[in-house]
């Protein structure tokens, strides 16, 4: 080798396989990957990416969007034509200025001070399905709390009638079942003729989510309302502050995001809870443990698994040089388990005062919209769970998404369990 030759890069164990995670994460793979110096390179395609797996060179990447792309190439761990790049490209997908601009049409909505408006809704929402549960018998979890609590409360934001939630969960776990290796829909399904590859996802319920979101579009035009949709409406309408591309994709977003993270965190949490039944007598013991508890429910479940970025120029990560165009891919399930941060990190502790886990990325200018919302609705949970001395028992073993985006849950079944 001669003195200026650069040595070949180590390689990663596969990670990348959806079908890995049809177990859950692989935690043992990605603590091999954290000890190796530098980045490992993971083969992907005709190409592949570093695996970016410390949650120090995570936050560094997240919080440097100048170096570390969002538009270019996207967010996906595939590569996209042209077409489909702009095609697909949504707030998520953008860098400033046009990420700065989008952000600000719903960012309003998700401040604190907003989402704190929302609490009783929460709470009335959240009371409502846990009496049902614990009426039943108990059931799937899914299917009767962690599902429709969220997808309820972010339709009542937006102004999509409550009526609709089963569809529009339906359709978000036909999304997510587009992050693995088949799909179950046909690709004409609910009247599509879009090539997927130019759908977000690659699925036809893209399809049916944007005409869902053009069908409001018309109505709050034609009797607008306190609510986000007739705030995009209008803010489509006003100069053009955005375009109907960017109005259709940011529904999009709204109703996925909005609904498929926080129904994530709340399974792992009730599994968590179930498993670890000391760790939940600890917060009935000490109320105040609900605010660390919630954290502690949302760095486990890591809703979203990872995002891509690239190198806009020539540039260096962990002493590991990067070269123009060249992918990183954040997994933020590994930072989250990051022995250099978290004490015994495959430990469920309630009582982990940090809020430095990064289930709603790593920082930076992409930080979840949601992440307060999420929190609430976690919160007011617990908080519900603790009036009842509401104690889980799982019965089974979950049926889990083989997705290596989302760490998704489609049905466990939970039973009410005697309180201590």
């Amino acid at each position: 080798m001669s003195p200026t030759a650069v040595p070949a890069p180590i390689l990663a164990p596969e990670i990348a396989d959806p079908r890995l995670y049809l177990d859950g994460i692989p935690h043992e793979r990605f603590a091999r990957i954290r000890a190796i110096p530098g980045l490992a390179w993971h083969p992907y395609g005709d190409n592949g990416f570093w695996a970016v797996t410390r949650h120090a060179d995570v936050r560094a990447v997240s919080r440097n969007p100048t170096v570390f792309s969002s538009a270019i190439g996207h967010t996906n761990l595939w590569d996209l034509e042209a077409d489909a790049l702009e095609a697909r490209r949504s707030l998520i997908d953008t860098d400033a200025p046009d990420h700065t601009r989008l952000r600000r049409m719903v960012a309003g909505a998700f401040t604190p001070k907003n989402i704190r408006r929302w609490e009783d809704a929460v709470r009335e929402i959240t009371v409502e399905l846990l009496d049902i549960f614990v009426a039943q018998g108990g059931g799937d979890w899914v299917d009767m709390v962690a599902a429709p609590l969220p997808i309820r409360v972010i339709l009542a934001m937006l102004g999509v009638p409550v009526a609709d939630a089963g569809y529009l969960v339906e359709l978000s776990n036909y999304l997510v079942e587009g992050t693995g290796d088949t799909q179950s829909l046909p690709p004409d399904a609910f009247g599509n003729t879009t090539e997927l590859r130019l759908l977000p996802f690659n699925s036809p319920a893209s399809h049916a989510l944007f005409e869902y979101g053009d069908e409001m579009r018309s109505k709050r035009r034609a009797e607008p309302r306190d609510d986000l949709v007739t705030h995009l409406v209008e803010a489509e309408a006003e100069g053009g502050r955005i375009s109907r591309h960017e109005y259709r994709h940011l529904f999009h977003l709204l109703v996925f995001a909005g609904n498929e993270t926080t129904r994530t965190a709340i399974s792992h949490g009730a599994m968590a809870l179930a498993a670890n039944p000391d760790q939940w007598q600890r917060v009935l013991d000490d109320p105040e443990l609900v605010e660390p508890a919630t954290e502690e429910i949302i760095r486990w479940a890591t809703p979203v698994l990872h995002m891509r970025r690239t190198a806009a120029t020539d540039c260096e990560l962990a002493g590991t040089p990067i070269a123009a165009g060249e992918k990183l891919v954040m997994w933020y399930g590994s930072a989250n388990r990051d022995e250099a941060v978290f004490a015994n990190p495959l430990r469920f502790d309630v009582g982990r005062r940090t809020s430095e886990h990064f289930a709603f990325g790593g920082g930076g200018p992409h930080l979840c919209l949601g992440a307060f919302l999420a929190r609430l609705e976690v919160s007011v949970l617990l908080q519900e769970m603790a009036a009842r001395r509401l104690f889980l028992e799982q019965l089974g073993e979950p049926v889990r998404v083989a997705s290596n985006f989302v760490h998704g849950v489609l049905s466990v079944d939970m039973a009410p369990g005697g309180a201590s």
